[in-house]
This record gives C-alpha cells, structure tokens and sequence, in this order.
C-alpha cells in the first residue's frame, strides 16, 4: 500500500439540496449529482474563485443515487426507489429503463457503467433493506448484493453475480476487459470478468481495505479508480460479521431504529488495473463527513455526501 496522505478540502460548496450521494464530472469539468428531493443537479466552477453556478437538469420524482454520463447528452441513473433510469439532459425527460427483475422488483440500485456494446451493468446494494435502512444491511452482512447487466433493447436484466455484500460502485478496467465492483460490506473491491478465458466469473480484485468503498469512479482510461471510503475500518463489525444470523440480524434491527450520525473519518483511494493502492487520502478529523463518491473534475478531487448538503473540493495528488 502507498502512504497515507493528508486528504484536505479546500472549499466547500452548498448545492441547495442534501445528500449528493454521487458526484461525476463531465468534459467541461463540470459535476453532476443526484439529491434527497430527487433532483438532478449540474455544478459549474467548483474550482474557480466565483460562487459555483449551480442548475437543475430533472426531477426523477426518487431518490437517486449512481450516475453515469452518455456521449449523447444523456445520463444513467440508478434511483433507489425507481429502479434504473436513463435522463435526457437536454429535455429533462426521465424514462424508466428497468424496475424489475424475474419478477421482483428493483430497489436499491446503487451505481451503473455503459459498457462499449451499448448494454449497461449496475448494481443492487440490497434485496433485504432500503436506502434508508442501509446500514442494517452493513450490520446484518445480509449478502443480498448484485451485479446486473441490461441488453440494449430490453427491459428485463440479467444477474450476472449475487451473494455481495452490499455491492455498490462500479468502473471499468482501462481496456474494458473487466469491472470492478466495490463491496461496502466486506471491505473490498470484486472484479468480474467481461473478455477473455474467465469472461463470467468473479474474483477478489483488493481486499481489506482501510475503510468501507463505496461508489467508484474512472475518468481517463490511463487514470486511477478513484474509490470513495464512507466509513473508517471497524474491527467490532468485522467480529459480529462472524457470529450466528439470529444475532447479526437482531443487532440490524437495532442499528436501523438507532440515531445515526456519521464520525470525522475521510477517505479517497486510487487503484491501479492490478488492483494495486497507488493513493491513500485520508483525514480523521474532518466537518465534512461520509463521503460516498469522489470524481476528478479540472484537476481537483471532489467529493460527494450521502450526509451533507454540499460537496466538497480537495487537492488531486500528482500521478503516479
């Protein structure tokens, strides 16, 4: 692993809304992100020295969360409550792409990638607990995450891995021969094969990491993953992974009736193709807390807040 860096916001912004679960950037620099009220929101000058313009692009009438941009002025959206959507940027349209599968219906869904061949793979955090009961399923280790591909043209998606736990961020490899798949609830990152002699098959790609991944995020294809930690590494929860299911799911359901409020713990990764650490940002005590996505946009690193009513702008490390 690469040293620990000092990981230092050097500016907020309020965005008017809370929660921008997920943050990604555009070609311009510009980020886009998804609030509690079910807006989709665009921010321009995040970096500069004027007050950030910030503009409402859609309402998904949800809740939604992962997000990934289309070449066609177009974005994907994974909508908790929704399922997947596909948001016609210029028009504001909204279209449900899916909302179910085999019959039972999607909630849940976390973050999406388009692959080259025009399909889409995303993932179901949970089949057990709702957004907003998230942390009974970290707690439970209920295993009810997958991975989910949708064909051009159709609306019924495929499962392609179950059995995750709490699977969340998603990104490609660089020649888009794999995907790796954060998975909250046990601290790792998962690749699943696309291309090649183990196409279909999972496999660890990086496992224990020093905190909880959450959404992951690639710009240029030479450039890191960039992996977003939400929660610092907590040994209890690891030893409570390991009792029965009776107790696991009565200490869930206390979890899920408990105030939550998130510690000072900040943290960003940068992985490499070999599942290799190349940076490790992080800080203990920070005002901006949980942080649940982070995007390159115009050479800085920000960071988005399932928890906060803004996002926050940090100094990118030099490449490595």
């Amino acid at each position: 692993m690469d040293r620990v860096t000092p990981l230092v916001p050097l500016r907020y912004v309020d965005i008017g809304g809370r929660g921008p679960e997920d943050v990604v950037a555009d070609a311009r620099g510009r980020v886009l992100t998804g609030v509690e009220d079910g807006r989709i929101l665009r921010i321009d000058g995040l970096t500069g020295d004027a007050t950030p313009r910030v503009e409402v692009l859609a309402e998904t009438g949800g809740r939604p969360l992962g997000l990934e941009l289309l070449p066609d002025d177009a974005l994907l959206v994974c909508d908790a409550e929704l399922g997947l959507l596909r948001v016609d940027l210029r028009e504001g349209i909204v279209r449900i792409l899916a909302d179910s599968v085999a019959g039972e219906r999607l909630r849940f869904c976390s973050n999406v990638v388009a692959l080259a061949d025009g399909s889409v793979c995303f993932t179901v955090s949970s089949r057990r607990y709702p957004l907003d009961q998230w942390i009974g399923d970290i707690v439970e280790h209920s295993g009810t995450g997958r991975l989910l591909r949708l064909e051009p043209g159709s609306e019924r998606p495929e499962v392609l891995l179950e059995g995750l736990q709490f699977a969340n961020g998603l990104a490609l490899s660089s020649d888009e021969s794999f995907l790796v798949v954060a998975e909250t609830g046990a601290r790792r990152l998962t690749r699943y094969w696309l291309a090649g002699p183990q196409a279909g098959r999972g496999e660890p790609f990086a496992e224990n990491l020093p905190g909880m991944p959450d959404n992951i995020w690639r710009g240029a294809p030479d450039g890191p993953i960039w992996v977003s930690l939400a929660g610092p590494h907590l040994p209890p929860l690891d030893l409570l992974h390991r009792a029965a299911p009776a107790v696991r799911q009565a200490a869930a359901r206390a979890a899920v009736r408990a105030p939550y409020r998130p510690t000072g713990f900040i943290g960003v990764l940068g992985v490499d193709d070999q599942g290799g650490i190349v940076h490790h940002l992080t800080r203990r005590r920070s005002g901006f807390r949980m942080v649940t996505s982070v995007c390159d946009a115009a050479g800085h690193l920000v960071l988005g807040s399932l928890w906060e009513r803004g996002v926050a702008v940090c100094e990118r490390p030099a490449p490595k």
